[in-house]
């Protein structure tokens, strides 16, 4: 059986090297508090959204204008049951020139549709990478807090 990565693809007008750039900017497009490195290969930072998520990463794949990955180490998911859901599993970003656009290629490898996450971090990724790194890529200025423009939160984001 083929198991499906959770994952999303768009493109841009922008080159390689801007997606790259912005991609690497995780605090552009990212809500939440992050902590540590997130441009350098081998450095490790943590993300925290009150309570509800914390994971940490390292940056294990860094080629300009091509590829990023982070390899989850820790992570505690308190929405669902299995909190730690996320541990060894990969975030990816593959990045290609495709005529006059470029290609960013979203995969979170390991997250499946058999795990609990799978449904309601499709929806956080979707908005996160087709929305806030999208428009980051492709305006300058990411939507990171889209949750608080939602009225989800009343309280702004810990910078």
């Amino acid at each position: 059986m083929h198991t499906k990565n959770l994952g999303s693809t768009f493109t841009v007008d922008q080159t390689p090297e801007e997606a790259f750039a912005a991609i690497t900017n995780v605090r552009s497009w990212w809500s939440g508090q992050i902590e540590g490195s997130t441009d350098k290969l081998g450095a490790e930072f943590t993300y925290r959204y009150r309570d509800v998520h914390y994971s940490k990463q390292r940056v294990t794949a860094l080629i300009p204008g091509k590829k990023v990955v982070w390899l989850v180490l820790d992570s505690h998911l308190d929405f669902i049951e299995d909190k730690d859901e996320w541990n060894g599993t990969e975030v990816t970003f593959e990045i290609a020139r495709k005529g006059d656009k470029t290609v960013v290629q979203f995969t979170h490898v390991g997250l499946v549709p058999e795990h609990e996450c799978y449904d309601a971090c499709s929806n956080a990724w979707g908005t996160y990478i087709n929305g806030s790194l999208r428009s980051l890529i492709a305006t300058g200025k990411g939507q990171p807090n889209w949750k608080e423009r939602r009225g989800r939160r009343t309280q702004p984001a810990a910078r």
